[in-house]
């Protein structure tokens, strides 16, 4: 998990290094920038829960798709910038990157998720520093999107 978070700062320390000379500071203030085009998020790692087992097939099921929809209700309040599941099959499930300023903001919006109400995911929440430009991602994210989930 370490190693995520620090190849996410570096790609974000990197993409700043080559903005300066296109600066636009009325786009960074809307994108709540601080001064090297950076703003705190809290990140989100969704965990394998201790309840998957309890839940037939057809009820993990439901419960994903009660999942899927509360990440487009999280998005359209403009709560959550990013969500996307690892690869693989393993304990570390995905991740959500909230744009709200405290630990306990983004665990209530965690406990509004049908897979965390069910035990099937769990969250492991952390404070982080990245670009401001990822509040751009739901403006561009639609334009280059074919199917929806």
């Amino acid at each position: 998990m370490k190693k995520i978070l620090f190849s996410l700062l570096l790609v974000s320390l990197g993409l700043s290094a080559f903005a300066q000379d296109q600066y636009d500071e009325t786009l960074a203030q809307r994108l709540g920038a601080d001064d090297y085009g950076m703003k705190k998020y809290i990140m989100a790692f969704l965990i394998r829960g201790d309840s998957v087992s309890n839940y037939t097939p057809e009820q993990r099921s439901e419960i994903q798709a009660g999942h899927m929809a509360n990440i487009g209700k999280m998005a359209e309040m403009g709560k959550l910038i990013v969500a996307g599941p690892f690869m693989g099959n393993d304990e570390l499930r995905g991740i959500y990157i909230f744009d709200v300023q405290t630990l306990e903001e983004a665990k209530a919006l965690t406990e509004t998720d049908p897979a965390i109400k069910a035990g099937v995911l769990k969250m492991d929440l952390k404070e982080w520093y990245g670009s401001a430009a990822l509040m751009m991602l739901p403006e561009i994210y639609p334009k280059v999107t074919k199917k929806s989930f």
